[in-house]
């Protein structure tokens, strides 16, 4: 069976004072760091909105985005729960 990837909306809800290029960002009641280097410096800060994916901030979105995106994957059913279970269970730290 394959598994389908996805990427969910998070809300930074903090950066890193040690690292740069991390920040915990909370996804549905998870909180968990991830890498935002792939995104510019400086363009993340508390508050904004990140497309996540296997620990990566892949883009920043905005929270009416964010929103319909999270609206949309809960009808995926199982691949959203399967998602959510994957993050629950990372750590990169």
């Amino acid at each position: 069976m394959r598994r389908m990837c996805l990427g969910i909306p998070g809300e930074v809800v903090e950066l890193s004072a040690e690292r740069a290029d991390l920040a915990t960002v909370e996804v549905v009641g998870v909180r968990r760091v991830v890498n935002i280097g792939l995104l510019g410096p400086g363009e993340i800060g508390t508050g904004d909105w990140v497309l996540v994916h296997v620990g990566f901030a892949m883009s920043k979105i905005d929270e009416a985005e964010a929103a319909a995106t999270l609206e949309m994957l809960r009808g995926l059913g199982q691949a959203y729960t399967d998602e959510l279970v994957a993050l629950a269970d990372s750590d990169i730290t």
